[in-house]
C-alpha cells in the first residue's frame, strides 16, 4: 500500500522559540550554514554508530554536496547520513525543535564520547523558510528495510508525507527559492557563504564537483603532532598576504568547558586599531561570527586566529555571550594561558623575547592597563627599554634608577622620551648629567605611565622635556645665576614683549652654561592629558585645552649675557626673538610664517 499522509506540523508553546528564531536572524544567509550543518551532524553521527558496532554497512563517501538550479531554482543540499525513517520526520521535522541529539545521546551514552554525536535534527531547519516558499525532504534511513520518504512543505503549519524513491541512505533538502531570494541562485554567492560558515566543517563538503573546506584544520589536531611550518601554513590559509606572525599559542582544554584553538601575535604597529574581525569564533568548526568581543578579553583582540567552543550555541547572541558563565571561564581561560605562554618565551629565551618586544609591547601594557590579573602576571616579563636600547624588567630598572636618579626627597625619578630625535636636545641634557631615558613613544604608553606611577612605591615619571634637568630631579642643589635680580627683570621683559603670548611663561633660571640658551617645557601633567586626549575615552575632556608653555631662559649662558650688554633696544629684541625661536624649533612648535622668517633673518646674518 502506497503511503500517503497529510497533517498539521506540532507547534507548541515549549518548542515556537525557533520559529521566532527564524524572524531573528540578522542575515538571511545563514540558512545554508543551518542546513549544511545539519547534514554534517548526520554524517557524523553515522561514524559513531559504525565506530560503535552499531552500523554493520560500508560507510562510502560521507561528503555532503550542495548544489543548485538556476532554471529550477532550487538548491539542494545532500549528505549519506544517519537519514530517516517517516516516524522519525514526523517526529523531528513536524515537531518543530524537538531534538533528535538527545535521544540519540541517551541511547548510547554508555558507548562513551557522547559530546561527539551532538547534533540537532530539526535545530535550524526551518530557517530554509528564509529563502524558500516550499521545502521538500527526500530521506532514507540508514536502517535496514525502511523504505525512503518524502516531506513537503510550503511554510505553512501543512505538510505532506509520501513514500519515495532513493537510491541509498541520508538525506536530500530541497529548497524552491522565492522571489525575493534569487540572489542565492548564483554561484558566486553560494560559493561566498560556504567559504564564511562551512570552511573548516568535519566533513567534506563538495561544491561544483568541488571540496570546498578543510575537514581537518589544525586547532583540531594534538600539538605533538604539528610543526611550526604547519602553523604558518595554517596562518597563510587565514590570512593571505599577512607578514608572517610572531609566535602562536594553541589551546586545547576540555574541563570545565571545552575549547580548542589558535591564537597567533601579529606583528603590531605603533597603532591601536582593533581589527575585531580577525579572531574567528566557531562551534564544532561551523563558523559562528567574527565580533568576539566578549570571548577574548578586549586588550588580546589584537591577536589573530581561531577559537572553537562547542559549549557556545550556533545562533549565538551578543546578549548571551555576556551573560553566559561558560563565555567569562573561557575569556579568563584565554588571558591565563597567553600570560603564561609570555611568561614562558621570556624565561625561555630572553633575547629572542627582548626581539619581539617592540611587537608585543603594545599587547601586553594593554593588557596590564585593562586587566588586573593579567598585570599581576605580566609586571614580571614586562619590559622598559632605555633610549640606549638595553631592556630591564620593573624591577630591574627600580634598582638600576635607585642608584642615581633620587630627588633630595628621597623619590625616584624615571625620565622617558616620547620622540626621541624631537627630544634630542633633552635628552643630551639628562645624559650629561649620569641620568638614563627611557623609550616610551607607543599610542597608549600615556596610560600605562599612569598606571606605573599607581603602582610603584615612592616614583615618579616624567618625560624629559616637561621641565629643566635640574627641576626634574630635584636634589636640592641651587645653581648661583651671574644675573642680578635687576638684570632678570630686565631679561623677562625683554623676552615677554618679544614672546607676547599670555599662554607662554617666561622664567629666569639658573642653569649650567653647557645648557642651551632658552628652553621650551610643559607640565608633565598637561603633557600626559594632551597625549591621552589623542587616543579619545576618558582622557578626551583635556583634548581642547590651550597649550601652555613656560620658556625657561638660561640665566648663565653667554648668548643671554650678549642680550643684556647691547644697548639697542631693537637689536636686543632681535637676539631674544632669535633664542626664542631657536627654543620653539627644538620643540617642533616654529611653524608656518614663524619658521620662513626665522629661516630667512638666519640667511640674512650668514650672507
Amino acid at each position: 500500500m502506497t503511503m500517503q499522509e497529510k497533517g498539521n506540523i506540532s507547534i507548541h508553546t515549549e518548542n515556537i522559540f525557533p520559529i521566532i528564531k527564524k524572524f531573528l536572524y540578522s542575515d538571511h544567509e545563514i540558512f545554508l550554514r543551518e542546513l549544511v550543518s545539519n547534514a554534517v551532524d548526520a554524517s557524523q553521527k553515522l561514524k559513531r554508530l559504525s565506530a560503535i558496532g552499531e552500523y554493520g554497512e560500508e560507510l562510502g563517501e560521507l561528503k555532503v554536496k550542495v548544489s543548485f538550479n538556476k532554471e529550477e531554482k532550487t538548491i539542494t543540499i545532500a549528505d549519506a547520513g544517519i537519514g530517516m525513517t517517516a516516524d522519525e520526520v514526523k517526529k523531528y521535522i513536524n515537531q518543530i525543535a524537538f531534538s533528535g541529539a538527545t535521544e540519540f545521546v541517551e541511547k548510547y551514552k554508555d558507548k562513551g564520547d557522547e559530546k561527539a554525536i551532538i547534533g540537532h535534527f530539526g535545530l535550524g531547519f526551518y530557517s530554509a523558510f528564509m529563502v524558500a516558499e516550499r521545502v521538500d525532504i527526500i530521506t532514507k534511513s540508514y536502517k535496514a528495510d525502511a523504505p525512503a520518504v518524502k516531506w513537503s512543505c510550503d511554510g505553512s503549519t501543512e505538510y505532506e508525507l509520501t513514500e519515495a524513491t532513493r537510491e541509498g541512505r541520508g538525506t536530500d533538502i530541497i529548497l524552491h527559492i522565492a522571489e525575493d531570494s534569487v540572489e542565492f541562485l548564483e554561484s558566486f554567492r553560494l560559493k561566498q557563504i560556504l567559504d564564511k560558515y562551512c570552511k573548516f566543517l568535519p566533513v567534506e563538503i563538495e561544491f561544483e564537483e568541488a571540496v570546498i573546506n578543510n575537514p581537518t584544520p589544525i586547532w583540531a589536531k594534538s600539538p605533538s603532532e604539528l610543526t611550526d611550518e604547519d602553523y604558518l601554513k595554517f596562518y597563510e590559509e587565514l590570512y593571505p598576504m599577512s607578514e608572517k606572525p610572531l609566535f602562536w599559542i594553541h589551546l586545547n582544554v576540555d574541563y570545565p568547558f571545552n575549547l580548542t584553538g589558535i591564537l597567533y601575535f601579529p606583528k603590531v604597529k605603533n597603532e591601536l586599531q582593533l581589527q575585531r574581525e580577525k579572531i574567528q569564533l566557531y562551534s564544532r568548526q561551523v563558523f559562528i561570527t567574527d565580533e568576539v568581543k566578549d570571548v577574548v578579553p578586549e586588550f588580546l583582540m589584537l591577536l589573530h586566529g581561531v577559537i572553537d567552543s562547542p559549549d557556545i550555541p550556533l545562533n549565538v547572541s551578543r546578549s548571551f555571550l555576556q551573560a553566559d558563565a561558560n563565555v567569562k571561564k573561557i575569556n579568563n581561560y584565554i588571558t591565563r594561558k597567553v600570560a603564561e605562554k609570555l611568561g614562558d618565551l621570556f624565561k625561555n629565551d630572553r633575547a629572542a623575547y627582548e626581539e619581539k618586544f617592540e611587537n608585543i609591547g603594545l599587547f601586553v601594557k594593554y593588557g596590564m592597563i585593562s586587566d588586573e590579573k593579567f598585570y599581576d602576571k605580566a609586571k614580571d616579563f614586562c619590559l622598559l627599554q632605555s633610549i640606549a636600547g638595553k631592556y630591564y624588567t620593573f624591577s630591574e630598572y627600580a634598582e638600576f634608577a635607585q642608584e642615581n636618579q633620587k630627588d633630595k626627597d628621597e623619590n625616584v625619578v624615571y625620565l622617558y622620551a616620547s620622540d626621541i630625535k624631537g627630544q634630542d636636545g633633552y635628552i643630551q641634557s639628562a645624559t650629561k648629567r649620569g641620568y638614563d631615558v627611557l623609550k616610551l613613544d607607543q599610542v597608549l604608553d600615556g596610560h600605562f605611565i599612569n598606571m606605573l606611577e599607581s603602582k610603584f612605591v615612592k616614583t615618579s615619571i616624567k618625560r624629559v622635556d616637561a621641565d629643566t634637568i635640574e627641576k626634574l630631579i630635584d636634589k636640592g642643589i641651587n645653581l648661583e645665576a651671574v644675573l642680578s635680580d635687576t638684570e632678570k627683570e630686565q631679561l623677562k621683559t625683554v623676552f615677554e614683549e618679544v614672546i607676547n603670548d599670555k599662554s607662554r611663561v617666561v622664567q629666569i633660571e639658573a642653569m649650567p652654561v653647557d645648557e642651551l640658551p632658552a628652553i621650551v617645557t610643559q607640565n608633565e601633567f598637561m603633557r600626559r592629558m594632551s597625549d591621552m586626549s589623542k587616543l579619545g575615552g576618558s582622557a578626551g575632556m583635556f583634548g581642547g585645552f590651550p597649550s601652555n608653555y613656560t620658556i625657561a631662559i638660561n640665566a648663565n649662558h653667554p648668548a643671554i649675557g650678549k642680550i643684556l650688554q647691547t644697548s639697542d633696544a631693537l637689536t636686543q629684541k632681535a637676539l631674544a626673538k632669535q633664542v626664542y625661536d631657536l627654543a620653539l624649533l627644538s620643540q617642533n612648535l616654529l611653524t608656518g610664517a614663524d619658521l620662513t622668517a626665522f629661516i630667512q633673518r638666519t640667511a640674512q646674518h650668514l650672507s
